[in-house]
């Protein structure tokens, strides 16, 4: 039996989408290195993320296993259709239920560690209690998984020590990284710092969705971070998502509608907009969005759609997302752009070479993507680590623009402030500018997954690490 046969790794994602996401698309890269990975999540989550994953087809990977754990039942609430803050505060009954998936996972683990010579769990941050009972099996280490950029990572860690001696050039962008005031709800921090508390004692080691092509400098500052107890390894391995999509395979027929439509549109010309899986707009906003759009004058797709409920599958009393009378109609049959209502295949959408534009949350899939994809983006953070991510893009990276400053979180939206930002990333020299530095970034990070580039180094140097 050759060491990969001897070692197992099992993955543990939080259950909102982003978080998903992220570990289905990193069980892709370690089991195609032929390790069996066990994707482990509540009966409703792991369905999820097995529907959503794009860029490859999960079904087709033969060593990946998919284990559906039992967690008792929650109220499925709707989203706040005028929240007074941004944070989905109507999935926290999902968040605390969850927590009772300690129990099944260490019987899981009990039955992996009589059989494998190595058990690996890539657990993400929020899921560190869950994953604790591993310290009770010799052959079992953890390794904690961050869901957001480096350089959000490291300011969430250096507002708490504030020990490191920051280099001019990070302390004169110190002023421009926002509080988190707004970022979060009280109740979330109470689960996050619970968790915090876990993971100090268990890590042998950070995962990271990031490339050293744009994060280098914010990993190294990591590893002078007190992050883990007894360890300062960190790998970037990402971008996890898929960078050569050759094909749009499995397509509903609104998909192949649009991909026809982008098909015929000019380089660069259309700018995708979508704002994740947790954000819910006013009725208010939504109209102001629609007006600028149309007003910008610019070729656009835009995803409109009420958040996630904790189940996306109970599908009952769901708010449909109203636009200006005969405004999906107008814009379509003018050929101005496309209203996307379901899921919108995000990847595909940003691979297409007529897209030239992202406006975006912020939230770090749809960054790395974006990044990926060498696609500007218009940032418009939303709450949690959107706000950081964005200075990311437009201060540090310079592969975006800002639609709309954390700080204007409060404003009324107004149409003419959306029309002006399209057309600043789309048509201004400013855009261009950007859009230059997005497409050489994009190139670089692509690279990167090729032999002997840097993330398929820092993979190789893991997958050899954890089967040593």
């Amino acid at each position: 039996m050759d060491q990969n046969q001897q070692t197992c790794v099992v993955m543990v994602p939080f259950i909102a989408q982003g978080h998903l996401n992220q570990l289905i698309h990193l069980s892709r890269l370690i089991s195609s290195y032929g390790l069996p990975v066990h994707f482990v999540c509540a009966t409703g989550h792991t369905r999820q993320a097995k529907l959503r994953a794009h860029g490859w087809d999960p079904l087709s990977v033969p060593n990946i296993q998919f284990h559906e754990l039992p967690i008792p039942s929650f109220p499925n609430y709707a989203p706040n259709p005028n929240p007074t803050m941004r944070f989905p505060n109507h999935l926290l009954p999902s968040f605390k239920a969850i927590m009772h998936l300690r129990e099944p996972f260490v019987k899981l683990l009990s039955d992996l560690s009589g059989t494998m010579k190595r058990v690996v769990i890539v657990h993400d941050y929020l899921m560190s209690s869950i994953v604790q009972d591993f310290v009770l099996f010799p052959n079992i280490e953890a390794y904690m998984f961050q869901s957001c950029s480096a350089f959000t990572a490291f300011w969430f860690h250096w507002d708490e020590t504030q020990t490191l001696k920051l280099d001019d050039e990070t302390e004169s962008l110190r002023a421009k990284v926002p509080s988190l005031e707004g970022c979060f709800s009280s109740e979330f921090v109470e689960i996050l710092e619970s968790e915090d508390d876990s993971f100090k004692k268990i890590s042998s080691g950070t995962l990271y969705d990031t490339s050293k092509v744009f994060e280098q400098k914010y990993l190294e500052l990591l590893k002078h971070e007190e992050v883990t107890s007894g360890t300062t390894k960190n790998w970037a391995i990402g971008p996890f998502n898929p960078v050569n999509i050759t094909g749009y395979k499995n397509m509903s027929p609104e998909s192949i509608k649009l991909f026809n439509w982008l098909n015929k549109q000019e380089p660069n010309s259309v700018i995708y907009v979508s704002f994740g899986t947790t954000v819910t707009l006013t009725d208010e906003e939504v109209k102001e969005i629609a007006i600028g759009l149309e007003e910008s004058g610019q070729k656009f797709i835009w995803v409109v759609r009420e958040a996630d409920k904790a189940d996306i599958f109970d599908r009952k009393d769901d708010r449909r997302v109203e636009l200006p009378e005969g405004y999906e109609d107008r814009v379509e049959s003018s050929g101005v752009g496309v209203v996307v209502r379901g899921w919108a295949p995000q990847l595909e959408i940003l691979n297409h070479s007529a897209t030239g534009g992202f406006m975006s949350h912020c939230g770090w899939n749809s960054c790395m993507e974006g990044i990926t994809m060498g696609v500007p983006m218009a940032a418009w953070p939303m709450h949690s680590d959107q706000p950081r991510n964005a200075v990311l893009i437009t201060e540090v990276l310079g592969t975006g623009i800002y639609a709309r400053e954390w700080e204007r979180r409060d404003e009324k939206v107004v149409a003419v402030v959306v029309s002006e930002a399209v057309r600043r990333l789309m048509v201004s020299e400013e855009g261009c500018l950007v859009r230059k530095k997005a497409e050489e970034v994009g190139a670089a990070v692509r690279q990167s997954v090729e032999e002997g580039g840097v993330m398929r180094k820092e993979l190789d140097e893991f997958v050899g690490h954890i089967t040593r």
